[in-house]
Protein backbone atom coordinates (compact mmCIF):
# COMPACT_ATOMS: atom_id res chain seq x y z
CA UNK A 1 0.00 0.00 0.00
CA UNK A 2 1.02 3.11 -1.12
CA UNK A 3 0.56 6.51 1.25
CA UNK A 4 -0.48 9.66 -0.20
CA UNK A 5 1.14 13.14 0.91
CA UNK A 6 -2.42 14.11 1.87
CA UNK A 7 -2.64 11.21 4.75
CA UNK A 8 0.96 10.62 5.77
CA UNK A 9 2.02 14.39 5.66
CA UNK A 10 6.20 15.09 6.23
CA UNK A 11 7.64 18.44 6.25
CA UNK A 12 10.18 19.61 3.58
CA UNK A 13 12.71 17.50 5.60
CA UNK A 14 11.16 14.42 5.13
CA UNK A 15 10.47 14.54 9.05
CA UNK A 16 6.46 13.27 10.20
CA UNK A 17 4.89 16.73 10.02
CA UNK A 18 3.63 17.07 13.72
CA UNK A 19 6.99 15.41 15.75
CA UNK A 20 9.79 16.71 13.52
CA UNK A 21 11.49 13.42 13.69
CA UNK A 22 13.35 11.26 11.54
CA UNK A 23 13.35 7.29 12.15
CA UNK A 24 17.33 7.50 13.45
CA UNK A 25 15.79 10.55 16.24
CA UNK A 26 13.99 7.83 18.64
CA UNK A 27 14.47 4.58 20.26
CA UNK A 28 12.33 1.35 20.34
CA UNK A 29 11.29 2.20 24.14
CA UNK A 30 9.94 5.40 24.62
CA UNK A 31 8.75 7.67 27.62
CA UNK A 32 6.25 9.59 27.07
CA UNK A 33 5.36 12.53 29.39
CA UNK A 34 2.59 15.41 28.73
CA UNK A 35 4.45 18.12 30.52
CA UNK A 36 7.30 19.53 28.09
CA UNK A 37 9.33 20.49 31.48
CA UNK A 38 9.29 16.78 32.32
CA UNK A 39 11.52 15.56 29.32
CA UNK A 40 14.32 17.25 30.94
CA UNK A 41 13.52 15.98 34.35
CA UNK A 42 13.86 12.44 32.32
CA UNK A 43 17.02 13.12 30.07
CA UNK A 44 18.99 13.97 32.99
CA UNK A 45 19.53 11.03 34.43
CA UNK A 46 20.99 10.07 30.94
CA UNK A 47 24.54 9.82 30.54
CA UNK A 48 24.37 10.89 27.32
CA UNK A 49 22.34 12.55 24.28
CA UNK A 50 22.88 12.06 21.10
CA UNK A 51 19.56 13.89 19.49
CA UNK A 52 16.80 17.19 20.59
CA UNK A 53 14.41 18.42 19.18
CA UNK A 54 10.81 20.15 19.82
CA UNK A 55 8.62 21.36 16.94
CA UNK A 56 5.50 22.84 18.51
CA UNK A 57 4.81 21.36 21.64
CA UNK A 58 6.64 17.73 21.13
CA UNK A 59 9.90 18.12 22.39
CA UNK A 60 12.16 14.56 22.01
CA UNK A 61 15.50 13.31 23.94
CA UNK A 62 17.13 10.67 23.23
CA UNK A 63 20.14 9.03 25.18
CA UNK A 64 21.63 6.36 26.42
CA UNK A 65 20.95 5.32 30.49
CA UNK A 66 22.96 2.30 31.75
CA UNK A 67 23.48 0.61 28.34
CA UNK A 68 20.14 1.37 27.15
CA UNK A 69 18.63 3.90 24.50
CA UNK A 70 15.67 5.53 25.48
CA UNK A 71 13.75 8.27 23.72
CA UNK A 72 11.83 11.01 26.23
CA UNK A 73 8.95 12.38 24.40
CA UNK A 74 6.40 15.17 25.11
CA UNK A 75 2.49 14.51 23.92
CA UNK A 76 1.11 17.91 25.10
CA UNK A 77 -2.48 17.35 27.38
CA UNK A 78 -5.20 14.59 25.84
CA UNK A 79 -6.10 12.04 23.81
CA UNK A 80 -6.17 13.75 20.82
CA UNK A 81 -2.98 14.62 20.60
CA UNK A 82 -2.25 11.20 21.99
CA UNK A 83 -3.55 10.01 18.23
CA UNK A 84 -1.00 12.41 16.66
CA UNK A 85 1.64 11.12 18.56
CA UNK A 86 1.76 7.07 18.35
CA UNK A 87 0.52 7.42 14.78
CA UNK A 88 3.20 9.10 13.68
CA UNK A 89 5.64 6.86 16.15
CA UNK A 90 4.47 4.36 14.26
CA UNK A 91 5.16 5.77 10.52
CA UNK A 92 9.08 6.30 12.00
CA UNK A 93 9.50 2.73 12.27
CA UNK A 94 7.43 1.02 10.20
CA UNK A 95 6.61 2.84 7.44
CA UNK A 96 9.33 3.85 4.63
CA UNK A 97 8.70 7.15 4.60
CA UNK A 98 10.93 8.07 0.99
CA UNK A 99 9.01 4.94 -0.48
CA UNK A 100 5.88 5.65 1.80
CA UNK A 101 5.35 1.56 1.65
CA UNK A 102 4.98 0.15 5.08
CA UNK A 103 7.61 -1.93 5.91
CA UNK A 104 8.28 -6.17 5.09
CA UNK A 105 10.02 -6.54 8.86
CA UNK A 106 7.69 -4.40 11.78
CA UNK A 107 8.59 -2.69 14.75
CA UNK A 108 7.35 -3.22 18.25
CA UNK A 109 7.84 -0.40 20.63
CA UNK A 110 7.48 0.07 24.08
CA UNK A 111 5.68 3.04 25.29
CA UNK A 112 5.30 3.76 28.61
CA UNK A 113 3.56 6.75 29.86
CA UNK A 114 4.67 8.80 33.39
CA UNK A 115 2.11 11.01 34.13
CA UNK A 116 0.33 12.36 37.05
CA UNK A 117 -3.62 11.97 37.81
CA UNK A 118 -6.16 12.16 40.37
CA UNK A 119 -6.66 9.65 42.56
CA UNK A 120 -10.49 7.94 43.36
CA UNK A 121 -9.88 6.18 46.30
CA UNK A 122 -9.89 7.58 49.47
CA UNK A 123 -7.20 5.09 51.20
CA UNK A 124 -4.39 5.96 48.02
CA UNK A 125 -2.59 8.87 49.54
CA UNK A 126 -1.10 11.87 47.08
CA UNK A 127 2.04 11.42 45.47
CA UNK A 128 1.34 7.66 45.51
CA UNK A 129 2.43 5.89 42.19
CA UNK A 130 -0.70 4.10 40.17
CA UNK A 131 -0.70 1.77 37.42
CA UNK A 132 -3.03 1.44 35.50
CA UNK A 133 -4.10 -2.17 34.65
CA UNK A 134 -6.94 -1.04 32.64
CA UNK A 135 -7.79 2.74 30.88
CA UNK A 136 -11.88 3.45 30.80
CA UNK A 137 -12.07 5.92 27.43
CA UNK A 138 -14.38 8.61 27.68
CA UNK A 139 -12.87 9.92 24.64
CA UNK A 140 -13.99 8.40 21.41
CA UNK A 141 -10.43 8.19 19.96
CA UNK A 142 -10.86 4.26 19.81
CA UNK A 143 -14.12 4.41 17.67
CA UNK A 144 -12.49 5.78 14.60
CA UNK A 145 -9.87 2.47 14.68
CA UNK A 146 -10.63 -1.25 13.83
CA UNK A 147 -9.02 -1.86 17.76
CA UNK A 148 -9.75 -5.97 18.84
CA UNK A 149 -11.41 -5.98 22.21
CA UNK A 150 -11.24 -8.82 24.45
CA UNK A 151 -14.83 -10.22 25.72
CA UNK A 152 -13.46 -9.64 29.54
CA UNK A 153 -13.07 -5.91 28.78
CA UNK A 154 -16.25 -5.03 26.97
CA UNK A 155 -18.09 -6.70 30.04
CA UNK A 156 -15.98 -4.40 32.28
CA UNK A 157 -17.28 -1.37 30.48
CA UNK A 158 -20.89 -2.55 30.35
CA UNK A 159 -20.72 -2.77 34.18
CA UNK A 160 -18.98 0.46 34.49
CA UNK A 161 -21.73 1.92 32.41
CA UNK A 162 -25.07 0.46 34.04
CA UNK A 163 -23.18 1.71 37.67
CA UNK A 164 -22.20 4.80 37.24
CA UNK A 165 -24.98 5.82 34.62
CA UNK A 166 -23.23 8.02 32.27
CA UNK A 167 -25.02 11.02 30.53
CA UNK A 168 -26.57 9.97 27.47
CA UNK A 169 -24.89 10.57 24.16
CA UNK A 170 -21.38 8.91 25.68
CA UNK A 171 -19.84 5.88 24.43
CA UNK A 172 -17.30 4.28 26.53
CA UNK A 173 -14.42 1.88 25.70
CA UNK A 174 -12.23 -0.37 27.91
CA UNK A 175 -8.83 -1.79 26.99
CA UNK A 176 -6.38 -3.06 29.10
CA UNK A 177 -2.69 -2.47 29.32
CA UNK A 178 -0.07 -4.68 28.06
CA UNK A 179 0.30 -6.98 30.09
CA UNK A 180 4.25 -7.36 29.79
CA UNK A 181 4.90 -3.50 30.72
CA UNK A 182 2.31 -3.96 33.43
CA UNK A 183 4.29 -6.63 34.87
CA UNK A 184 7.66 -4.69 34.08
CA UNK A 185 6.68 -1.99 36.04
CA UNK A 186 4.26 -3.89 38.80
CA UNK A 187 5.59 -4.01 42.43
CA UNK A 188 4.82 -3.19 46.18
CA UNK A 189 5.47 0.20 45.52
CA UNK A 190 2.96 0.62 43.54
CA UNK A 191 -1.13 0.70 43.30
CA UNK A 192 -2.75 -0.60 40.72
CA UNK A 193 -6.19 -0.18 38.66
CA UNK A 194 -8.49 1.27 36.28
CA UNK A 195 -7.34 4.40 34.82
CA UNK A 196 -10.08 7.02 33.81
CA UNK A 197 -9.58 8.82 30.77
CA UNK A 198 -11.29 12.04 30.63
CA UNK A 199 -11.85 14.16 27.47
CA UNK A 200 -11.43 17.46 29.73
CA UNK A 201 -10.33 18.36 32.84
CA UNK A 202 -13.21 19.90 34.43
CA UNK A 203 -16.75 18.73 33.75
CA UNK A 204 -15.33 15.21 32.09
CA UNK A 205 -13.66 14.91 35.60
CA UNK A 206 -16.28 15.99 37.72
CA UNK A 207 -15.26 19.27 38.76
CA UNK A 208 -17.75 22.32 38.86
CA UNK A 209 -17.22 25.55 38.28
CA UNK A 210 -19.60 28.48 36.87
CA UNK A 211 -21.29 25.47 34.30
CA UNK A 212 -23.86 22.99 35.53
CA UNK A 213 -22.80 19.49 34.92
CA UNK A 214 -24.74 16.92 33.89
CA UNK A 215 -23.91 13.99 36.57
CA UNK A 216 -22.87 15.86 39.57
CA UNK A 217 -22.34 12.63 41.51
CA UNK A 218 -20.13 11.04 39.10
CA UNK A 219 -16.93 11.14 41.40
CA UNK A 220 -18.87 9.44 43.55
CA UNK A 221 -19.72 6.33 41.44
CA UNK A 222 -16.32 6.03 40.02
CA UNK A 223 -15.05 5.67 43.26
CA UNK A 224 -18.05 3.39 44.41
CA UNK A 225 -17.63 0.87 41.65
CA UNK A 226 -17.02 -2.59 42.44
CA UNK A 227 -17.25 -6.01 39.50
CA UNK A 228 -15.34 -8.94 40.25
CA UNK A 229 -12.25 -7.15 42.80
CA UNK A 230 -12.40 -4.25 39.79
CA UNK A 231 -12.15 -1.03 41.24
CA UNK A 232 -11.29 2.08 39.26
CA UNK A 233 -8.41 4.00 40.65
CA UNK A 234 -7.62 6.93 39.46
CA UNK A 235 -8.44 10.04 36.13
CA UNK A 236 -6.50 11.35 33.81
CA UNK A 237 -6.32 12.14 30.37
CA UNK A 238 -4.29 10.26 27.58
CA UNK A 239 -4.10 6.21 28.56
CA UNK A 240 -7.39 5.12 26.80
CA UNK A 241 -6.09 6.11 23.45
CA UNK A 242 -2.29 4.91 23.60
CA UNK A 243 -4.08 1.35 25.01
CA UNK A 244 -6.33 1.22 21.74
CA UNK A 245 -3.67 2.69 19.43
CA UNK A 246 -0.87 0.47 20.88
CA UNK A 247 -2.88 -2.51 20.60
CA UNK A 248 -3.85 -2.04 17.32
CA UNK A 249 -0.61 -1.25 15.67
CA UNK A 250 1.19 -3.79 17.48
CA UNK A 251 3.35 -1.69 20.16
CA UNK A 252 3.72 -2.62 23.81
CA UNK A 253 2.32 0.51 25.68
CA UNK A 254 1.30 1.44 29.80
CA UNK A 255 1.18 4.17 32.25
CA UNK A 256 2.17 5.02 35.58
CA UNK A 257 0.91 7.87 37.38
CA UNK A 258 2.00 10.14 40.39
CA UNK A 259 -1.42 10.96 42.33
CA UNK A 260 -0.92 14.70 42.75
CA UNK A 261 -5.02 15.17 43.72
CA UNK A 262 -6.99 13.09 46.46
CA UNK A 263 -10.67 13.72 44.91
CA UNK A 264 -12.56 11.67 47.78
CA UNK A 265 -10.65 13.48 50.37
CA UNK A 266 -10.56 16.81 48.43
CA UNK A 267 -6.64 16.90 49.18
CA UNK A 268 -3.85 18.48 46.38
CA UNK A 269 -0.16 17.87 46.71
CA UNK A 270 1.76 21.23 47.72
CA UNK A 271 4.45 20.54 45.35
CA UNK A 272 5.67 16.84 43.35
CA UNK A 273 9.00 17.38 41.84
CA UNK A 274 10.73 14.84 44.36
CA UNK A 275 8.27 12.36 44.19
CA UNK A 276 8.24 12.13 40.24
CA UNK A 277 11.82 12.15 39.94
CA UNK A 278 11.93 8.88 42.17
CA UNK A 279 9.07 7.56 39.85
CA UNK A 280 11.02 8.70 36.90
CA UNK A 281 13.88 6.55 38.02
CA UNK A 282 11.52 3.75 38.76
CA UNK A 283 10.59 3.70 34.92
CA UNK A 284 13.89 4.18 33.74
CA UNK A 285 15.56 0.69 35.98
CA UNK A 286 12.67 -1.16 34.39
CA UNK A 287 11.52 -0.39 30.84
Amino acid sequence: MNFPSSELVLNDKGQVYHLGLLPENISEKIIIVGDQDRVTMVSQNFESIEHQSQHREFVCHTGNYKGKRITVLSTGIGTDNIDIVINELDALVNIDLKKRIEKDQLTSLDIIRIGTCGILQPEIPVHSWILSSHAFGLDNIAHFYDIPFENEEKLICQEIVRQIQLPKGISPYLISSDHTIFERLNSDKVFSGITVTSSGFYGPQGRQLRLKNQHENLNDALTKFDYKNYRISNFEMESSALFALGRGLGHRTGTICLGVANRPAQQFSNGYNDNMLKLIEYVLERI
